[in-house]
């Protein structure tokens, strides 16, 4: 626990230290009420970086981690900003999962190139990591590595293991790491779920944080720092001004942009820490249509599973009959029955147990109900816990109720690294 909330912003320098109110910015917003124009808006840790004229980077060789996302609020992307300014010298780009530009689907990358509109080397990290992503890094010749990427929230999306690859890295190879945060789209509030065992570490989960973790990147960036990296990387973090831990995305007045193409909006990503967990199964968690993971189905489910998630008397969502055809991914082109998620109460809704109480009914409903081969449910869940227990025939308060106590001890070493009210 060696960087402490007082330490992360202080590792801002002159940013960071400003910043030491940004809990309390745009505290005139009212829970749950949509950004009206005029309201205050939340400024990123790019916008306060380019505002105060990049001084953090002045004299120095950048380069940048990032993907669509790395966006200011006229939807620009920062890297054809900062290549146009004369205040940067920005001299190398590094894509992670789907591409600096996005144009690679789950599980790919764009390689590695030189991009079109800038002419500035592109670096794929993708599936790279430790020694040989420190090389990439001092084969660059980048003094410092900057790290701008809307994460959604949960410890599966991959970009938050990017990050602590690249911290990682960039420690390895004697460079500094500068972190420009973006909000939380599903909230700061808590943390829920199960905590990850590190014997089923993996890309979608390096190290013990829980399921929903509750975080900014640059909280992440901390506690990574300060709990988990052998060798301490040299981190500054950018915090935002007005953003608070209970605002949802639509409330920050910035844009939405794809993080990865199968999570198209908030609403994707406010359901992505439960449904997700599909993916372990022979369900379809919605991929190849317009709504993914809010959709769920299969051949043989019908009305029947609405009926019996509705019972499980979940907060803040209810429960469709649902009928689709997936253009791609499982039953790819074929009719499946399931259910489609309704949030109704997005401060209520618990993404993890719904998922887990969808597992449930699901595994009882479906005689034809399967995990995948390959333990993939124990990947995700951190933990071979949730899926001996569903096969066991354990209801969902038993599944919940058996993380608590790890959940727990996780959220007491979360609380140091918060930095927003």
């Amino acid at each position: 626990m060696n960087l402490s909330r007082r330490g992360l912003l202080a590792a801002g320098g002159a940013l960071g230290t400003a910043a030491a109110g940004a809990g309390t910015a745009g505290a005139g917003t009212e829970r749950g009420a949509p950004h009206r124009p005029g309201a205050a808006r939340v400024m990123t840790g790019f916008d306060r970086l380019s505002a105060d004229g990049y001084r953090l980077l002045a004299g120095q060789k950048v380069g940048v981690v990032t993907n669509p996302t790395g966006v200011t609020p006229d939807v620009r992307h920062i890297v054809d900003v900062m290549h146009a300014d004369d205040r940067v010298e920005l001299t190398a780009v590094f894509g992670p999962e789907h591409g600096f530009r996005g144009t690679a689907q789950a599980g790919g990358g764009e390689g590695t190139a030189k991009d079109p509109a800038t002419g500035l080397p592109v670096y794929d990290t993708y599936q790279v990591s430790g020694q040989p992503l420190a090389d990439v890094f001092t084969r660059s010749g980048v003094d410092t590595v900057v790290f701008d990427i809307q994460d959604a929230g949960a410890r599966f999306y991959t970009y938050i293991w990017t990050l602590y690859d690249c911290m990682e890295a960039a420690a390895l190879a004697g460079k500094r790491f500068v972190v420009l945060d973006r909000p939380n789209p599903i909230t700061g509030r808590e943390a829920t779920g199960p905590v990850l065992h590190e014997e089923f570490a993996s890309f979608v989960g390096r190290k013990p944080i829980s399921q929903q973790h509750g975080m900014t990147v640059a909280e992440l960036a901390a506690l990574y720092n300060g709990e988990f990296l052998a060798k301490k990387a040299e981190l500054t973090a950018v915090t935002m001004t007005g953003w608070r831990r209970s605002m949802h995305f639509d409330e920050t007045g910035l844009p939405w942009v794809l993080p990865s193409p199968n999570m198209p909006t908030p609403d994707t990503a406010l359901v992505y820490p439960g449904t997700c967990m599909f993916e372990a199964t022979n369900v379809s968690e919605g991929r190849g249509t317009a709504r993914p993971f809010e959709l769920l189905g299969a051949e043989g489910l019908d009305a029947a599973w609405a009926r019996a998630a509705g019972a499980e008397g979940l907060p803040g969502v209810r429960f469709r009959e649902a009928y689709f055809a997936p253009a791609f991914s499982k039953f790819s082109g074929r009719t499946v029955g399931g259910v489609q998620l309704h949030v109704y109460d997005r401060d209520a809704f618990d993404a993890v147990r719904t998922g887990i109480a969808l597992l449930i009914t699901a595994k009882r409903l479906y005689k034809d109900f399967a995990w995948r081969a390959d333990n993939d449910i124990a990947t995700l869940t951190g933990s071979d816990r949730v899926g001996t227990m569903i096969d066991a025939g354990a209801g969902t308060d038993q599944v919940v109720a058996a993380w608590q106590q790890e959940l727990a001890a996780f959220r007491a070493v979360r609380r140091r690294y918060l930095v927003y009210r």
